[in-house]
């Protein structure tokens, strides 16, 4: 079971902590299960940037990122060389502490 952190860059959202996210699904999953809202336009399949944030801490326990992945990381806001789309970030099996910085959202349009 992993503990994730998400903060955000929109001015008024706290930072949400969540206990014992189990592996085998994406950060952008387990975001949504606990009512927290990540931009999504496709769904969650890999082919926007919606849900793109930057893994602060604990990429080594997420899924590698594919190159497909990276071509839309490309498309993003602002990437960083810690940026993922939430999407793909799958929880390897194991335990740990991941941070996830969410970017300023309030501009996309859609879900």
């Amino acid at each position: 079971m992993y503990k994730i952190k998400y903060t955000f860059e929109e001015k008024g959202i706290d930072p949400i902590t969540i206990e014992n996210a189990e592996t085998g699904f994406s950060v952008l999953e387990i975001a949504l299960k606990n009512k927290i809202d990540i931009s999504h336009n496709c769904g969650g399949v890999c082919a926007c940037s919606t849900c793109h944030v930057y893994i602060d801490q604990g990429d080594q326990f997420l899924e590698e990122l594919s190159d497909k992945e990276e071509d839309f990381i490309d498309r993003a806001r602002n990437p960083k060389l810690t940026s993922r789309l939430s999407c793909q970030c799958v929880l390897k099996d194991g335990s740990g502490e991941i941070n996830v910085h969410v970017p300023d959202q309030s501009t996309i349009l859609g879900e």
